[in-house]
């Protein structure tokens, strides 16, 4: 069973996202030129693994042993550093660890012994001086002894083509728009931040000896996207016995549930190559940045610094609004776009910098319904994927209720937008919001044939309509089409007899 992403409601952004361009371009380059040469490491480190790990025991199970100089520096290291482990590899109760274990167990003398350690020593030695020009002992990250230009450089590294393809695909679904929310500097400084902390955590809690890709940062940026988008449905490929099926999901809900997963697999997927706790560790470290960002108004200023390049110019009287927020002169600006509403009320670009202009001086009351005329005005401009962005912000930032009109265009743009469930949602919360007032029986009606028609729910279709037609709003002129919905969702009920 594999589910897939494959889209999500948020597909457009204001600029083209040149830092996730960048960085996937990067990525890809990066795989390129190193796919042999990780490929061969692949194989040279697991067996210096296996030997720096058959000395330690063969030290601790006989310490009259001679070693090598490096090689008793490498066991005086581990002595030091790992305690228990070290009484634990003396212990003659320990599990057995493989197959050589099983061996030397057996092994009773003493010139045998030390001629097993000469041998472990001598390839010990040949492992360092080949890991001393190895790719990923050089720039992926050694848990043991981390360099600090691998807490970068291990983000770059790929060990495989559906490792970098599922890698490269997440950080588009998830960082295009967090580049559009957040600007070019915050975002690149966020993935680069994260995907050293993921790392990091995962060296915390004792991983494998080298770990590439950008997984812990792309977590991060899952789990930041789960924050600023928790209500955002996400297009799902779910391939059951190679069939695929196709649903929709929350971010709130769907990104907690591959968490989930993570935890799972760090259970009972021991072995299986995948630093799962740098996948955890980053999607925290994204969740905790991403609340700081938003409550700490930067990102709003980072907004207002967006649009100001990409639609600010060329309004002289919006231009020196503009210049009176820089100012810090807000009371004046406030007046100023006022001024302009006045006589432009259909200006975006207005409109936009006095919303920006009442979050900058926490004047929610101003703020909201500010921010429900600029949705109304990018309604009417045919612009519905920015109107919902601003729909979003209105509820994230303590929003109540949509007047009825705007709220029942917004449930419009999302049908013409195709997200149903979305549409559907949204016109049943209308419609208890509104239960006297005609657009609330319209909004009904519309969830309800959505229901029927595009979600394939018809007992959900025939709850509304029986509740439309008891609807105390007066509504004979939409008798015959609630009569003709239940019967198609009763119908659609009914079991079929062969």
């Amino acid at each position: 069973m594999i589910v897939i992403p494959i889209r999500h409601e948020s597909m457009q952004s204001r600029r083209w996202p040149i830092v996730t361009l960048a960085l996937i371009a990067i990525n890809v380059l990066v795989f390129v030129l190193t796919m042999q040469s990780v490929d061969d490491s692949a194989v040279q480190v697991p067996q210096a693994t296996e030997v720096r790990l058959h000395i330690r025991l063969l030290a601790a199970m006989h310490p009259e042993l001679k070693m090598s100089p490096e090689a008793q520096a490498m066991v005086d290291k581990f002595r030091q550093d790992e305690p228990k482990a070290w009484q634990y590899a003396q212990s003659e109760n320990r599990d057995m660890q493989d197959a050589w274990d099983a061996k030397i167990r057996l092994m009773e003398s003493p010139i045998a012994l030390q001629a097993e350690m000469d041998s472990l020593c001598a390839q010990y030695s040949e492992n360092k001086q080949s890991e001393s020009s190895s790719l990923l002992e050089q720039y992926g990250f050694v848990t043991s002894h981390p360099t600090l230009i691998s807490y970068i450089t291990a983000n770059f590294l790929h060990g495989g083509w559906l490792h970098l393809i599922g890698n490269m695909w997440m950080l588009w679904l998830a960082g295009f728009v967090l580049e559009d929310r957040w600007g070019r500097v915050i975002y690149t400084v966020f993935y680069l931040v994260a995907g050293a902390a993921a790392l990091q955590i995962y060296a915390w809690i004792g991983g494998a000896h080298v770990v590439i890709g950008a997984s812990g940062a792309i977590a991060a940026l899952m789990g930041a996207f789960m924050v600023r988008f928790a209500k955002l449905k996400i297009d799902m490929l779910w391939l059951v016995r190679l069939r695929p099926v196709r649903f929709q999901a929350e971010a709130y809900w769907m990104l907690p549930l591959w968490l989930l997963a993570e935890f799972w697999d760090t259970i009972f997927g021991r072995g299986d190559g995948v630093a799962h706790w740098a996948h955890i560790g980053g999607f925290a470290f994204g969740v905790v940045v991403a609340l700081v960002i938003h409550h700490s108004g930067l990102e709003h200023k980072t907004n207002a610094a967006i649009e100001d390049k990409i639609t600010w110019k060329g309004d002289p009287e919006i231009e020196q609004a503009t210049e009176l927020i820089h100012q810090n002169q807000t009371a004046a600006a406030i007046e100023q776009l006022k001024s302009i509403l006045a006589k432009k009320p259909a200006s975006l670009e207005a409109c936009a910098l006095l919303q920006q202009t009442y979050w900058r001086v926490q004047d929610l009351p101003a703020y909201h319904e500010t921010t429900i005329t600029l949705c109304g005005l990018h309604l009417k401009a045919r612009e519905p994927e920015q109107a919902w962005q601003l729909y979003e912000e209105f509820l994230n930032s303590g929003g109540g209720q949509m007047p009825a009109a705007t709220w029942l265009d917004l449930c419009r743009a999302a049908e013409t937008l195709k997200w149903y469930e979305r549409a559907a949602d949204e016109y049943q919360k209308l419609a208890a919001a509104y239960p006297k007032e005609k657009a609330g029986l319209t909004a009904q009606i519309s969830a309800a044939r959505i229901c029927l028609k595009q979600l394939g729910r018809p007992q959900d279709a025939l709850r509304l309509f029986e509740a439309a037609s008891a609807s105390p709003v007066p509504h004979l002129d939409w008798e015959q089409t609630i009569a003709a919905g239940i019967r198609e969702a009763k119908a659609a009920i009914a079991p079929v007899h062969a």
